[in-house]
C-alpha cells in the first residue's frame, strides 16, 4: 500500500461514491477503481463491497480509512521537519579541506560565520590524493580539493566550483644565489636537490613537466605533503620544493619565485554532491567560501576584499 491509495479510501469513506472521490481528486473514477484494486492486492480480507450501483466500505475498508488518516497526519508532519531542516539558516555544515587550503580557509570561514543565526561549521582536514577527493563528500557537505590547472575534471556525480586558480611558485632559502633573481626557469632549477609531495598529489605533475622542459631528471631528496613542514626544510637548505603562491604561511627565511616555461597552476575547488545545497545553511557556508577566497586573492594583489558572495549564494 501506498499513501495515494491510502488517500482513495480515505476520501471513498467520507464522499460515499467513486465519482465523488474521482472529482475531489480529479481524476478519472477508472483511476480511482485501479487504486483501489492495487490497495486491496496487499490486504487479506475485503475492503469494498457493492451496496446497489454503488462501492462502499467494508468495517475493515473503514478501520483502514482511519488509520489512513495518522499515516496521512505522519507524513505531513515528515515533509514539515524536512522543509523545516532544509530552510534552517543555522544548522551544522560539515567542511573537509586538505592541508594549505585548511589553513588559509578555516580560520576566515570561522570568523565570517561567527555569531548567532549563521551556519556552524563542522571542520576536518583530509590529505587524500585528487581521485580520493569526490569520495569524500559522502561524508561531508563541502570539500576543498586540488588538481592542476591542466588535470582531468572531476567526475560528473559531484559539482565542482573554483575557488581559486592559484600559482605554484618555487621556494628556496632566502640566501639562496638563485633568491636574486625575479622570475626561475625550469633550466635554472633542474640541478638543485628537490622536495617534492608523495605520488598521486596533484603537485608531481607540476615536478614532472619541470624535468621534461629542462631535459633531465630532478633530484628528488625528500617527499613532504604538509607545506609548513615543507617551509622549514627548504629554510635549513634542504632542496628547492613547489608552494602554492596564497594558501601557505610565509616563512622568514623562504622566498618565493615564479616559475616559466611550464603551467605552474593549481585549481583550489569545493567539491558538493547536488543535494547538499538544497539547504539553506550549506548554500551560506558555500557563499562565504567564495568570499575568503576574495580575501585570499587579496592579500597577493592588494585588491580590495568584496562584499558580496558568489552567483547562486543564498
Amino acid at each position: 500500500m501506498d499513501e495515494r491509495q491510502l488517500r482513495v479510501l480515505r476520501e471513498l469513506g467520507e464522499l460515499g461514491s467513486i465519482t465523488a472521490v474521482a472529482e475531489a481528486l480529479h481524476v478519472t473514477p477508472s483511476a480511482i477503481s485501479q487504486q483501489l484494486r492495487l490497495l486491496q492486492r496487499s490486504i487479506p480480507v475485503p475492503l469494498t463491497e457493492r451496496a446497489g450501483r454503488r462501492v462502499v466500505l467494508t468495517d475493515a475498508g473503514r478501520a483502514l480509512a482511519v488509520a489512513a488518516i495518522e499515516v496521512e497526519s505522519a507524513l505531513a508532519r515528515a515533509r514539515h521537519t524536512v522543509t523545516d531542516f532544509v530552510e534552517q539558516p543555522d544548522g551544522e555544515v560539515s567542511v573537509a579541506a586538505f592541508h594549505s587550503a585548511a589553513s588559509a580557509f578555516f580560520p576566515l570561514l570561522l570568523r565570517g560565520l561567527a555569531g548567532a543565526g549563521h551556519p556552524r561549521p563542522a571542520l576536518s582536514d583530509e590529505d587524500v590524493a585528487q581521485d580520493r577527493f569526490p569520495a569524500l563528500t559522502r561524508d561531508h557537505d563541502l570539500v576543498l580539493a586540488h588538481r592542476l590547472d591542466h588535470a582531468p575534471p572531476w567526475p560528473r556525480t559531484v559539482i565542482a566550483l573554483t575557488l581559486l586558480r592559484e600559482p605554484l611558485d618555487v621556494a628556496l632559502p632566502a640566501d639562496h644565489p638563485l633568491a636574486s633573481e625575479p622570475r626561475l626557469s625550469p633550466q635554472d632549477v633542474a640541478d638543485q636537490p628537490w622536495i617534492t609531495v608523495h605520488d598521486g598529489f596533484p603537485l608531481m605533475a607540476t615536478i614532472e613537466a619541470i624535468a621534461s622542459a629542462a631535459n633531465r631528471r630532478l633530484d628528488i631528496v625528500h617527499r613532504i605533503n604538509e607545506f609548513a613542514v615543507v617551509a622549514e626544510v627548504v629554510a635549513a637548505g634542504g632542496g628547492l620544493a613547489l608552494m602554492p603562491r596564497w594558501t601557505t604561511r610565509p616563512h622568514p627565511d623562504v622566498v618565493l619565485r615564479p616559475l616559466s616555461g611550464v603551467q605552474a597552476l593549481r585549481h583550489v575547488d569545493v567539491l558538493h554532491r547536488p543535494e547538499r545545497t538544497a539547504r539553506k545553511a550549506v548554500r551560506t557556508v558555500l557563499a562565504e567560501l567564495h568570499r575568503a577566497a576574495g580575501t585570499i586573492r587579496a592579500r597577493d594583489t592588494g585588491a580590495p576584499r568584496p562584499d558580496t558572495g558568489s552567483p547562486g549564494g543564498p
